[in-house]
Formats: structure tokens, sequence, C-alpha cells
């Protein structure tokens, strides 16, 4: 009975180990399916991290395009009251350019002086800057030509003259300066 005890544990060890063979050669050597589902397995993984990738990319675009607006809207808040206080500003020129300049006068003239001053520097304080183009080349992104004059002192396409005073706002153009632009003509040599 000993014996053949041991010639049935000598069969179950055998049957064991084949098993255990078997089993080892199926995971080194996949069938056909199990190759399949293994490379869709790595494909979809590939396809997910691509949208992951893709996904944080578009989040970094969308966080910086609101930091931009958010720094435009800090910078430009201000746009339309600064439209609205370049009228003053022109509206205290003219009456320094309208007050006689008699002793009577003198007090009158200092107080719009100083009214015109406090109020320039208050504006520069928020980036508004005048465009004063005396003498500069026509620029039409700054510059709104009313009418060109014959003038042969000046290099064609120059300002002459300043109707109205442009202003920009942190580099923006918030009103284009009236200008009267030279179209050259002929010398005085030439007249004579």
């Amino acid at each position: 009975m000993a014996d053949e005890q041991k010639v049935q544990d000598e069969t179950l060890e055998n049957a064991a180990a084949e098993a255990a063979a078997d089993a080892a050669e199926a995971a080194v050597e996949p069938d056909a399916a199990t190759g399949d589902e293994l490379a869709a397995a790595r494909q979809e993984i590939a396809d997910l991290k691509d949208q992951m990738l893709r996904t944080q990319a578009e989040m970094q675009n969308v966080r910086r395009r609101a930091e931009a607006d958010v720094e435009k809207a800090h910078k430009f808040a201000v746009e339309k009251f600064a439209n609205e206080m370049l009228i003053v500003v022109d509206n205290l020129e003219r009456g320094l350019a309208a007050a006689p300049q008699d002793e009577s006068t003198v007090a009158i003239r200092e107080g719009i002086e100083m009214t015109l001053n406090g109020f320039m520097s208050a504006l520069a304080k928020f980036k508004v800057e005048v465009v004063d183009p005396v003498g500069q080349p026509f620029n039409p992104e700054l510059h709104q030509a009313i009418t060109m004059i014959e003038n042969a002192e000046l290099a064609p396409n120059s300002v002459m003259a300043v109707m109205q005073k442009g202003y920009t706002l942190a580099g923006r153009l918030l009103r284009p300066a009236m200008v009267v632009v030279s179209k050259g003509g002929p010398s005085i040599n030439e007249q004579a």
C-alpha cells in the first residue's frame, strides 16, 4: 500500500509539474486574442495620455487668455472716463487761449493754467499721454488729417499744425490728433 501511495504521489507531482509548465508557457506565449487585447489596451492608454496632454494645454491657454483679459481690463478701465475728461481739457485750453492777456485777467489765467496742469498730471497718472506731432511725419495710426497745404519749407506729408491734440492711453490710441499736413510745393527759388 505504501508503494501504491508513492506511485500516486509521483503521478500527482508529475501532473502538477506538467500543469505548471503548461501555465508558464501560456503566460510566456499569449494566444492571438490576448495579444490583440493587449495591443488595444496599449493604444487606449496612449490615446488617453494624448487627450490628457491636450486638455492640460487647453487649460493653460484658457488661463493665459483670462489673465491677459483681466490685465487689459485693468489697464484700459478708465478709457471711457478719460475720453470724457478730454473734452474738459479741450475747454480749459480754449478758455486759456481766449482769455485776454492784460493785468485784469492775470488771476483768471493763472487759475485756468493751474487747473489745466492739475488735470493733465492726473491724466498722466493713469497713463494718458498727449500726441502733439508738429514737425513729425504724418502717421495715420495716430493722426487724422483735416487738410493738406502746400509748404515748401517742410517735407511732404509732415504735420504743419495741430488743430486738436490727440491722446493715447497706455500706448493705445484714445483720440487721434487732428492735423494739417504739408503737401510740399514749389520752392521759393522756383516761384521767382
